[in-house]
């Protein structure tokens, strides 16, 4: 049973000006509390952080905790890589139509039972996966394990955009984009690492394990957010009237473009980088894991360096930056390699790019959920579609460009650059910077 006392959330009314103040005391002496996650301790909201960003890592860890498995499922299935591929494919597609489904749902009934719900289709599905006798019953397995993993993203980002608003939900979410960032980086280096002490099934008992963790650790700390009373706000009674709200903003289209587009960009690089350092320029397995670590950096670098300046200057302005930059990165790897100018003519413009993405990840999320507090379970469900159902177009145009002369510096790129110039395009004529409000405190 959950321990309530250890998850209630402050008990609150609002005053005349729209203000949240906290009941009992002094009314005139007690705090003035914009938003309902502004009175939680910060021990609590650490809590909280913790267990939202171990959430929003299940999506990104089932999709690639078993990439480096792949030789190892085309020996035992006695089949080809493309369709060991297909396995991928599937699993980004349940993904993908699992946060379409759950978004609204949480909007609907609350932010817990989706989320119970379809955490607990993980594990069961992790478990199939475990068990499964040939590829048609794993891949069915894993277009489940999709589903169940695109609860945690979703909820956890509508719970956060419940709870703050204003700069706070400004770190908030750079924590979660960072997890977001930094996740699908660091899992097959923890994939390779299980590998080398359990075969490929035990991939599947620890994503089981996992998400079966967070099945009960959200029974037991994380609370409902989303008031009975704000379900059925007019205008946002139906998931229709839900997506309708939402697609209708001009720069929360923008900025879901700019997102896709930018987690197209990265995609390129995970789909791309195993190929081009180890066969082209000879790294060692050890050595393209400590490439895939300093690069994590750059993803941390820009989420925390980016939370700060978005709150100062804003998220759009933020974004100005770390779009033409990933512009400018990724012309740098085509110029630089067409130069001749080798490993390190690569890896400079590279870390700078992915630092970018960082930048932007958590501006993304602050401009789309800001401006759909009502709905933040179906704006967060088509941010994490999108930026999942386009990198998984974006895999099989990477083999395709590189398909005559195999994966380079410039075919990786070329992709990167193409999605970067789309981000960029739909900063200035779709979301155009100077249209956007600043944010509230």
């Amino acid at each position: 049973m959950r321990d309530t006392a250890s998850i209630r959330l402050p008990d609150t009314s609002r005053t005349a000006t729209g203000a949240i103040r906290t009941l009992g005391g002094n009314p005139a002496t007690a705090p003035i509390v914009l938003h309902p996650g502004d009175a939680i301790p910060a021990r609590r909201r650490v809590l909280y952080i913790i267990l939202l960003g171990a959430l929003t890592a299940l999506g990104p860890f089932t999709i690639d905790l078993y990439l480096p498995a792949f030789p190892l499922l085309q020996e035992d299935f006695q089949t080809t890589a493309a369709a060991i591929q297909l396995t991928l494919t599937g699993t980004m597609i349940g993904f993908a139509l699992g946060q379409l489904i759950v978004g609204p749902l949480s909007d609907k009934v609350g932010r817990r039972v989706p989320l119970l719900a379809v955490t607990a289709l993980h594990v069961a599905a992790s478990i199939g996966a475990a068990l499964a006798p040939d590829l048609l019953l794993l891949s069915i397995a894993r277009v489940l394990m999709g589903i169940g993993a695109a609860a945690g993203g979703v909820v956890a980002m509508a719970i956060v955009r419940d709870l703050f608003g204003g700069r706070r939900l400004v770190v908030m979410l750079s924590r979660l984009a960072l997890v977001s960032g930094v996740a699908p980086v660091l899992a097959p280096l923890v994939g390779s690492a299980l590998l080398v002490v359990m075969p490929w099934r035990g991939i599947f008992v620890v994503l089981a394990v996992y998400g079966a963790v967070m099945l009960v650790s959200a029974i037991v700390f994380v609370p409902e957010t989303l008031p009975r009373e704000r379900r059925q706000e007019k205008g946002t009674t139906t998931v229709l009237q839900r997506y309708k709200n939402v697609l209708s903003d001009r720069v929360f289209i923008g900025v879901l473009i700019i997102g896709g587009m930018t987690f197209s960009g990265l995609f390129s690089y995970l789909s791309s980088s195993s190929f081009l350092f180890q066969e082209s320029y000879g790294f060692s397995a050890q050595e393209y894991g400590v490439l895939f670590a300093v690069n994590s950096l750059g993803v941390v670098l820009g989420v925390q360096t980016a939370s700060r300046l978005a709150a100062r200057f804003g998220p759009q302005w933020v974004m100005a930056f770390s779009t033409a930059t990933l512009v400018v990165a990724a012309t740098a790897i085509v110029v630089t390699d067409q130069l001749g100018l080798g490993l390190w003519g690569t890896i400079v413009p590279l870390f700078v790019f992915i630092t970018a993405c960082g930048f932007t990840f958590p501006c993304v999320q602050v401009l789309a959920l800001d401006r759909h507090g009502k709905a933040a379970g179906t704006a967060a469900s088509l941010i994490g579609a999108c930026n999942f159902g386009v990198a998984g177009i974006v895999n099989p145009v990477v083999g395709w460009v590189s398909q005559e002369s195999g994966i380079t510096a410039t075919t990786m790129a070329a992709v990167m650059a193409g999605c970067a110039v789309i981000a960029v395009l739909s900063l200035w004529f779709v979301v155009r910077p100077r249209t956007v409000e600043r944010l509230a405190p």
